[in-house]
């Protein structure tokens, strides 16, 4: 009968102290990879990472952080403007979060460069760079994981407001001063004081309505070609298809736009306003621009002409 009962104590104690023992590596292997991303984090604010250390530290539990990865390709043959651009502002946010008070080792930022991790593409069946994927704590990516870059563009600021949408972490943007727009606006000054200056005996200039309109209107063409949209969102220049090469300058979405829409919508509202002055001549260049313009909107907008449905 004791032997019985000796033998069921055994058995308990052998099992109770299995799963405390699994738990016990469970945590230590943790541990050790949190240490692991947090030095890693101490000496560059964005990790590289290849397909070793993303099966091992993003894909494989346990995980108790997040990880977001830029998947970009920046090596010269590549050609990729963008991904330049993208990797800059991703670098800005990974230190503005680095170096914030509020740091913790709760979410992470690195980046994978095709060349050193292709085969990590071909895990995740990507075939476009750059793209910015969120990887949670526990279970797969979800579709809000895959950042939005051709509608929300790739700057900081958006990034740091798509992070909080994932995670509930606030990032605060700081970036490195740039001294090139106080010194060009300093510039601007100088001349404009210089010239007022050089003609202070004869400033009848200043109150001629020519140049005033000439100027209000040259302002609005920048506005309404959409640069203003460019400075707060941030968008790419072009897009240029990885797979067939075919670089892309109208955006085929309403919803977003690229840096070089902007500048050929300006440049053929600039051309009416030119043009619109040779009357009888330039009545055909006026036609030939503005059908231009509406094959650009029939583009973004695909239900153009519109239509009511008679009932």
């Amino acid at each position: 009968m004791f032997g019985k009962l000796y033998s069921t104590l055994l058995f308990i104690l052998f099992f109770c102290h299995e799963p405390s023992d699994a738990q016990r590596k469970k945590e230590t292997l943790l541990s050790e990879k949190v240490t692991q991303m947090m030095d890693w984090t101490s000496k560059r604010s964005v990790i590289r990472m290849n397909g070793e250390k993303f099966r091992r530290f993003v894909k494989a539990p346990p995980r108790n952080y997040s990880v977001f990865i830029m998947f970009t390709a920046l090596q010269p043959q590549r050609q990729c403007g963008v991904c330049k651009q993208a990797d800059e502002e991703f670098h800005v946010l990974a230190n503005s979060w680095h170096y914030s008070s509020a740091f913790t080792n709760r979410i992470f930022f690195a980046s994978v460069d095709f060349d050193e991790g292709s085969d990590v593409f071909q895990m995740l069946n990507m075939n476009s760079a750059p793209t910015f994927l969120h990887f949670p704590p526990k279970g797969k990516p979800r579709r809000s994981d895959t950042y939005e870059l051709q509608v929300r563009g790739f700057s900081a600021d958006q990034l740091a407001r798509w992070v909080a949408d994932r995670t509930d972490v606030q990032i605060r943007v700081i970036r490195p001063p740039n001294y090139a727009g106080p010194l060009l606006l300093g510039f601007l000054l100088a001349v404009i004081g210089g010239l007022a200056y050089l003609r202070r005996n004869n400033l009848e200039f200043l109150f001629n309505k020519n140049v005033w309109a000439f100027s209000a209107l040259c302002f609005t063409l920048i506005m309404t070609s959409g640069q203003m949209w460019n400075h707060i969102r941030g968008p790419p220049y072009a897009h240029k298809n990885p797979n067939t090469g075919q670089v892309s300058y109208i955006h085929g979405s309403s919803q977003a736009q690229f840096v070089a829409e902007t500048h050929i919508v300006l440049l053929f509202k600039y051309e009416i306003m030119c043009i619109s002055v040779m009357c009888v001549a330039g009545i055909c260049l006026v036609m030939l621009c503005f059908s231009w313009l509406l094959s650009i909107f029939r583009a973004k907008y695909h239900g153009y002409p519109y239509s009511f449905l008679m009932g």
